[in-house]
């Protein structure tokens, strides 16, 4: 029995050590090339879980390479491309490869000189003498020698997959680990950057400017109005609170709007026409609001309860377009789940907060107009009336 029970440790550490060590390795411990071939360096991508092998001959500018992903489906391609002119996906120079038909992997070249490339099979500017592609083991690897300008020792490099549709690559995701592959990389060092995505980055601060103006500080401006004036003694800080809430919060709107539309004509090849549209929108009925606070009429003007009727309708609805954009956004820029989570707490916080006050004011409300009414007895003719009877 103690035999068995030894025989059975020892098996399970093996085993955990395997799978440990396998999914440890690096592109330093891969030795999984066919006839043992060794490359002089290698880099592991930081996203997109793939790895990129290269040897680099200074004296005829010859480059060779093997870049490869573990985890590929059929359904899926894969592509590693040099940018000569930036760092970017448009204007790169690239190496496509994924299972055809009959399960055999099929490798191509491509130029990728339009927004949105059919990555169609095309000649690249350099020259690629061997281009070859294998899949094993659900690893797709692409092999190739480049002909690379003289003198040009750092490249700029991107590496990208997506899904398959209909036999032919389609669309990578636009967003999130997809538009973070890319980088520099020093063939003679072997040193490599991942390049910092200024695009995404200004689109988070656009994000952040609007969660925080039209989609908090909009529907608190609006809580502030809505129950504080019912309370005398927050008579007239009420309106002070609310004023300044809004007025930040168009502020800080209209510089997390400018950089959208900053944004938008940058990146006119995809276009989000929702949540550009409500965006539009918002801002329009917000200078609406703001301009129509300099033509309020008083409170006694006979014209003042159809500014209200306007004043409110127009404020309710840019609160349920900011709540609705701000969503919007967040399923373009499809950040951690921890994001929305805390932007949806913030909702119904709100909404819990605005549900109770209600109640509240009502409740007072209710309660004084019960006393007002108690406080003058009915009169017929200048004459008191006993209600009893």
């Amino acid at each position: 029995m103690a035999t068995k029970l030894q025989s059975f440790f020892i098996a399970a550490l093996f085993l955990l050590s395997f799978s440990l060590s396998a999914s440890a390795q690096t592109c330093r411990t891969y030795n999984g090339f066919a006839n043992n071939e060794v490359f002089a360096a290698c880099v592991d991508h930081p996203v997109l879980n793939s790895f990129l092998h290269w040897t680099y001959h200074p004296s005829n500018s010859t480059l060779k390479i093997a870049f490869r992903r573990p985890s590929t489906t059929s359904n899926q391609w894969i592509a590693w491309a040099i940018n000569q002119q930036s760092l970017a996906m448009f204007g790169s120079q690239a190496l496509i490869a994924y299972r055809n038909s009959s399960g055999l992997p099929h490798v191509y070249t491509s130029s990728i000189d339009l927004p949105f490339p059919t990555m169609q099979q095309s000649s690249l500017s350099f020259e690629v003498p061997q281009l070859s592609a294998t899949y094993t083991n659900s690893e797709m690897t692409i092999f190739a020698t480049i002909n690379l300008p003289p003198g040009l020792t750092t490249i700029n490099q991107v590496w990208q997959e997506g899904p398959m549709n209909q036999g032919s690559p389609a669309s990578h995701n636009p967003v999130g680990d997809n538009r973070q592959s890319l980088g520099t990389l020093d063939l003679l060092t072997g040193s490599s950057t991942v390049a910092v995505d200024s695009v995404l980055k200004r689109r988070n601060i656009h994000g952040v400017l609007n969660a925080v103006s039209w989609g908090t500080l909009m529907p608190m401006g609006a809580i502030f109005a809505r129950y504080l004036k019912v309370f005398k003694a927050a008579d007239p800080a009420w309106f002070y609170l609310h004023v300044a809430c809004q007025t930040s919060a168009y502020a800080v709107g209209v510089a997390g709007w400018a950089t959208g539309i900053k944004l938008g004509g940058e990146s006119a090849a995809v276009q989000y026409t929702t949540h550009r549209n409500i965006g539009i929108a918002l801002f329009a009925l917000g200078t609406l609001q703001v301009f129509a606070l300099l033509l309020r009429p008083n409170k006694d003007h006979k014209y003042r309860i159809y500014w209200n009727i306007y004043h409110h309708s127009i404020g309710y609805s840019v609160i349920i377009m900011s709540i609705i954009n701000v969503f919007e956004g967040l399923k373009i820029l499809s950040p951690e789940n921890k994001w929305r989570r805390a932007y949806t707490g913030v909702i119904i916080f709100l909404g819990a907060v605005a549900f109770v006050l209600e109640l509240i004011t009502w409740f007072i409300v209710i309660k004084r107009r019960r006393s007002n009414s108690n406080k003058f007895p009915h009169n017929i003719n200048n004459a008191k009336v006993d209600n009893r009877v």
